[in-house]
């Protein structure tokens, strides 16, 4: 995966707990750096997956393992889907 400098305003407390020297820090911090960008539907899984060279089913894991999860439908939405499912299929 090719990477590139960037500056970031932190807060002065925050800098002493980044690590540039520490992978599985440095995959957190950027898959969390992309999840408000597939939340907002700018990017898909796939895209930040790609950008972050690891397998879209492995950043869903990742997400779920921090409590976010793949699917984010209320339970209306998911009984209308439901509902609908049902007229497709034709089941009474």
């Amino acid at each position: 995966m090719d990477t590139m400098m960037i500056q970031m305003n932190v807060p002065i407390g925050m800098a002493q707990y980044i690590s540039d020297d520490n992978l599985e820090f440095e995959f957190a911090r950027n898959a969390m750096m992309l999840y408000p960008l597939i939340r907002n539907l700018t990017i898909s899984y796939g895209k930040a997956a790609e950008i972050l060279d690891v397998h879209k089913t492995d950043l869903i894991e990742f997400y779920g393992s921090m409590g976010i999860p793949y699917l984010n439908q209320s339970e209306e939405e998911l009984l209308s889907d439901l509902s609908t499912l049902d007229e497709v299929l034709g089941v009474k």
